[in-house]
């Protein structure tokens, strides 16, 4: 299934800031769990992650330090900041309110019926 674009911008900055908040990472260990979480689902690219994760540093949500990694060759590691907890937080609060409102209507529109696992089947 092709996820459109709109959505996983939507998507984006709260996966991030949900990931960095499971702890310390660095951009492809990123990427691959993005795609762990979405059953593979999603398929993110650097062109996508670097920028995202760079404004989150301007805006002071996401702190980065260079380090070595295991080929050798240094890797920046982003982590939360103070502020991105927080951010992270009201990012949860907003999406639970979007999260609600479509089950509401799915289950509306379904007659009751649980609504649709990975994949499109039904659960």
């Amino acid at each position: 299934m092709k996820i459109g674009k709109d959505l996983v911008a939507a998507a984006a900055t709260p996966m991030v800031l949900g990931i960095l908040a499971e702890g310390e990472s660095y951009g492809y260990a990123i990427l691959q769990r993005v795609g762990e979480l979405s059953g593979g689902e999603l398929e993110w690219s650097d062109g996508m992650l670097y920028p995202l994760l760079h404004r989150l540093e301007r805006l002071g949500h996401v702190e980065a330090t260079w380090g070595a990694s295991p080929a050798g060759r240094p890797r920046k590691h982003y982590r939360l900041s103070p502020a991105g907890e927080a951010a992270f937080a009201e990012q949860r609060r907003q999406w639970s309110v979007v999260s609600h409102a479509l089950q509401q209507v799915w289950t509306d529109r379904d007659g009751g019926r649980s609504t649709f696992a990975l994949g499109g089947a039904p659960a």
